[in-house]
């Protein structure tokens, strides 16, 4: 474990998921850094009670939610993680609370960190026209015709909309997206103070 810094300084992070289907290191790994950072994530999911995780289609652990996506707020939150894994955005862009919160905090230009399978949540936000990501390869066509362009990355940082975007394709490239989500989080909560 990285030593703790102050350098997201209390942030509240949304990571939104599906109530099971989340690929665990996905999950794991980004919640990690942001606490090492002094960031405060919270498991937000359709439904009250745990969300279970798998690792790859191996079931693995179960979390307590922290909260419902019916009762958030954009305005409670400074920035939004989508992990992966095939079925929990494949059951999560089925639920409107979470797809209004994705399209909310990509409109209020707050920050979002999507991985693997997480941006088909972005695409149905309808937040992906004219941007560049990376994804699991199989989204490439799905995001293209929702108007994205689509490149092979371990991870891309997109400003060219009304936030960021940090997207990753896999597993392997966690380290990137763990270093790019905690320096654009840093970045957007310096230039609000």
């Amino acid at each position: 474990m990285a030593d703790r810094t102050d350098s997201l300084r209390e942030m509240r992070i949304a990571f939104v998921v599906a109530n099971e289907g989340i690929e665990d290191v996905e999950l794991a790994q980004p919640w990690e850094a942001i606490e090492t950072a002094g960031g405060r994530p919270e498991l937000i999911a359709p439904q009250p009670g745990q969300a279970s995780t798998v690792n790859h289609l191996s079931p693995s652990r179960r979390l307590p939610v922290d909260s419902t996506t019916d009762r958030l707020s954009v305005d409670a939150f400074d920035a939004v993680v989508i992990p992966g894994g095939v079925a929990n955005p494949d059951r999560l862009r089925m639920d409107r609370p979470a797809v209004s919160f994705i399209r909310g905090m990509v409109d209020a230009g707050k920050p979002a960190a999507v991985i693997c399978h997480g941006p088909w949540m972005l695409v149905e936000a309808g937040v992906v026209g004219g941007r560049t990501l990376t994804s699991w390869p199989s989204l490439r066509t799905d995001i293209r015709n929702a108007g994205g362009r689509w490149v092979d990355e371990e991870v891309v940082v997109c400003a060219d909309g009304p936030n960021v975007l940090i997207t990753s394709r896999k597993p392997d490239d966690l380290p990137a997206f763990c270093r790019e989500l905690t320096r654009v989080f840093a970045a957007s909560q310096a230039a609000r103070v």
